[in-house]
Parts: C-alpha cells; sequence; structure tokens
C-alpha cells in the first residue's frame, strides 16, 4: 500500500484492499431462518396496528410477519410485494426507526421495537432466492404508457402498469435503471449488486421495455412522448444540487456529495477512488452522513459533518447520525460556511456559529476554521428538466398537462424517500390505469 490516512491531499489506497472490503460489507447482516422465527415471535400481531398506518406503502405488517413465524417467507414477501414491489431495497434502506418501527408497541411498551426492516429483508431476499415473482400480467389492454425515469417513482409505475396489461417504455437519462437505489445510497446497505438483481426481478412481469442513456429535454420531449403513448409518468426526480453561496466554493476539491456518492456506487475497486485526508461535508441529510461515513470508510483520517441548525433538526435520524459518530465521523452543529479558502484548492473552510431564532438564523459573529483537502456539499436537491406545461409550487412539480402523471422526489406531498416514491408510483399507475379504461370504455 502506497498510501495511509495520512497521506496528504485526496488520494487512493489509504487503506489495504481487505480493509476497505471489510469496511464496505453488508453493513447490517440479513437474518437467517431461526433468528427471523424468533424476531417474528415478538409480534402481537396487533388489530389496527400502528406500524401499517407508518408505512407510506401501507403494508400489512402483522400479516407478513405472522407468514413468517408460521414458515411461509414466500406468503410473506408476497404480502409485502403487493404493497410496495421494491419492499427488498426498502427494507435495507427505510428510516424504519422513524416510521413503522417507531410506533411499534413493543418500542412503546419496552424501547425495543420489532425488527420489522430485518424481518422484511428476510422475507423478500428468501422469495427471490428462490425465483419467486408472484405476479402475472392481465391481457394487453393495448394502451402504451411512456415512464420518465428509471428510478423508485418510475418502476413501481411501470410494475403496477404491466401487472394491468399495458406496455410501457422507461426512460431513463443514466446507463442504468434504479435511481437513487443504483446511485444514490451508501454502498454498505445494498451490497453485492442487490440494486440491479431487483431492478432484473421486477422486470419478469414482462411488457415493460428499458431505454437507457434518454434525456427528457434532450432526446425527447414531452410533447414528443405524448403524440407516442397514451400517458407519460414523470419520476425525474431531484438532478440539481443546491450552492453553498459561500465565497471559494468554486476551487478544486469542492464537490457535490452525490456525485461522490454515484462515483463510488459504481467503482469496481474502491481502493482506486481517492479520498481526501481532511473531509468536511456540509448538510444535515441522509446523503451528508452516506458520503462523511464512506469517507472515513475509505480511510480519510478526518471527517467532519457541519451543519447549520441544531443536532435535533438534522433530517438523517438519530439511528444514522450515531452510526456516523461510532465510525469517527465529528458532527457540529449550528454552524454555516462563510468561505473556502485556499490557493486554487481547498485548505480550509470557514464557518460562522449561528443562532435559530424565531427570526430565522442569525449569525453570532464567531467564526471558526477546518482544514480540508476535500469538501462535499450534502444542502439539498433541486428540481431541473422540468417540461413545459408542469406547474411549480415550492420548487416541485404540482400541476400537469392532461394524460401526464409524476410522483417521486419531483413531487411534494411526502419525505424524500425510497418507500414514499414507490408509493406514489403505485398510486399513480392505478390512476393512469383508470383513465386508459375509461378512454376505452
Amino acid at each position: 500500500m502506497t498510501n495511509s490516512p495520512l497521506t496528504p491531499g485526496i488520494a487512493p489506497a489509504r487503506l489495504p484492499a481487505d480493509r476497505i472490503a471489510g469496511n464496505f460489507a453488508d453493513h447490517e447482516p440479513p437474518l437467517d431462518q431461526h433468528e427471523a422465527r424468533v424476531a417474528a415471535d415478538r409480534c402481537y400481531f396487533c388489530h389496527d396496528a400502528p406500524c401499517v398506518t407508518a408505512c407510506p406503502t401501507s403494508i400489512d405488517i402483522p400479516l407478513f410477519i405472522r407468514q413468517i413465524a408460521t414458515g411461509t417467507a414466500e406468503s410473506a414477501a408476497t404480502t409485502i410485494w403487493t404493497q410496495n414491489i421494491l419492499g427488498g431495497m426498502c427494507a435495507r434502506v427505510c428510516p424504519t426507526e422513524t416510521l413503522c418501527e417507531e410506533v411499534c408497541v413493543r418500542e412503546v411498551a419496552e424501547g425495543k421495537p420489532v425488527e420489522i426492516g430485518r424481518l422484511q429483508r428476510f422475507a423478500t431476499d428468501t422469495a427471490m432466492a428462490r425465483g419467486l415473482h408472484p405476479f402475472t400480467r392481465a391481457a394487453p389492454t393495448g394502451r402504451t404508457v411512456a415512464v420518465v425515469g428509471a428510478g423508485p417513482a418510475g418502476l413501481a409505475c411501470a410494475h403496477r402498469l404491466a401487472m394491468h396489461g399495458h406496455d410501457v417504455v422507461v426512460y431513463e437519462r443514466r446507463a442504468k435503471a434504479g435511481g437513487l437505489n443504483e446511485y444514490g445510497i451508501a454502498s454498505y446497505k445494498s451490497t453485492g449488486g442487490f440494486a440491479q438483481k431487483e431492478v432484473e426481478w421486477l422486470l419478469q412481469i414482462g411488457g415493460i421495455t428499458v431505454q437507457t442513456g434518454v434525456e427528457l429535454g434532450r432526446d425527447v420531449t414531452l410533447e414528443g412522448l405524448l403524440a407516442m403513448h397514451d400517458a407519460v409518468f414523470l419520476g425525474i426526480g431531484l438532478g440539481g444540487v443546491n450552492a453553498l453561496r459561500a465565497a471559494g466554493e468554486d476551487k478544486a476539491g469542492v464537490a457535490n456529495a452525490v456525485d461522490f456518492i454515484a462515483e463510488l456506487r459504481q467503482t469496481d475497486d474502491l481502493t482506486t477512488l481517492p479520498v481526501g485526508r481532511d473531509v468536511v461535508v456540509i448538510g444535515g441529510g441522509m446523503t451528508a452522513v452516506d458520503a462523511a461515513v464512506q469517507s472515513k470508510l475509505l480511510g480519510a483520517e478526518n471527517v467532519t459533518i457541519v451543519y447549520r441548525r441544531g443536532q435535533d433538526r438534522m433530517s438523517a435520524s438519530c439511528y444514522e447520525q450515531d452510526h456516523a459518530t461510532s465510525v469517527g465521523v465529528r458532527i457540529i452543529c449550528n454552524a454555516a460556511p462563510v468561505a473556502v479558502h485556499g490557493n486554487g484548492a481547498v485548505r480550509e473552510v470557514e464557518f460562522g456559529y449561528v443562532a435559530d431564532t424565531a427570526d430565522g438564523l442569525q449569525p453570532t459573529g464567531e467564526t471558526f476554521r477546518l482544514k480540508a483537502d476535500q469538501v462535499f456539499k450534502a444542502i439539498g436537491q433541486t428540481l431541473s428538466g422540468v417540461p413545459a406545461g408542469a406547474a411549480l409550487d415550492g420548487g416541485k412539480i404540482a400541476g400537469l398537462p392532461v394524460r401526464v402523471w409524476a410522483g417521486g422526489d419531483c413531487t411534494g406531498g411526502g419525505e424524500d424517500l425510497t418507500v414514499t416514491a414507490v408509493a406514489q408510483g403505485r398510486d399513480a399507475a392505478e390512476a393512469i390505469h383508470l383513465s386508459l379504461m375509461g378512454v376505452a370504455g
């Protein structure tokens, strides 16, 4: 190994290959059959279970856990997939600690919830390993639908439309389908190429064609898609990244956290991926945590997350924050970037402490500097590539032309989560189906 965590600047191979491989192994190993049965036995199988209400896709959680408890994991998977066709990935990346598990009766009474997320993964992984795809297409309707974006919303919409017998063409601007599941989450949460395996599994329904390298506004237009298809679903996500609005943010070594995560996810040999010795991540959400943790796992000596508000206001869950600190990431709150310093490349980032008042964030006048040779911006993404005819509200799509629907992060009405996107794509597909059948009839 030629480099180490102490090597100055941005460098690859800071850790031995075996160490990096261990760091990026499955963050939370799957339950085996015995462990799953034991975990399932803790469920009270509540009537009007609060966990179902807390799940954005309304999975019948008590039912699928009972099915695991009785040794029928394949049936449990079918129960999950009926509501959430990307249940395998959601089991890995959903913040269950703030959704279904937070309201679990066991959590409220004992402080230890039923492990709903791990049980969901056990069921879906078991069924996928056995080649189960429990859905078939209805008779062909002769209708075609364009789905723009092969992320969670687009894939969920496409699968449900295919089930109803419609032909679907998915237009994806990247080289692979999957959206944030493929490009935007920490590698240790989805190992072994699971995102692509789930896409391939989903496409077994038939009737779905995926065209990659096709971008709305560059290669196709909404008007053109409407001329070729009976309906269009937009699941275009959020393509832009907010600026720091700090002097010097254009210096070398300053990058978008989402780009870093995407590059990491597509790198076969992580020893070749360069990372700084002193890394500063600006932001307080899941992207910030994922970028910071993975920088540390690649061998950065010092990694610091800086967030402008209090730690209780961070959108990353307490579980994720604790995970970050457990691997050595420092979190500094109530500070905002003032300037990026360095001669061509970043060497320090200057921050100013701020007070969160009734009149908004107010600078206290006190500043400090952090040594940095790499800075990641993770202060939110913005909507880009909005087609003509779409109305916006709060930076999200709020109104669309006739025969056009939208869902996922590009729209409002929910948190920017995989599970929320799946729910919106699924529900849009049902609305599209009803509309198409109304036209047909």
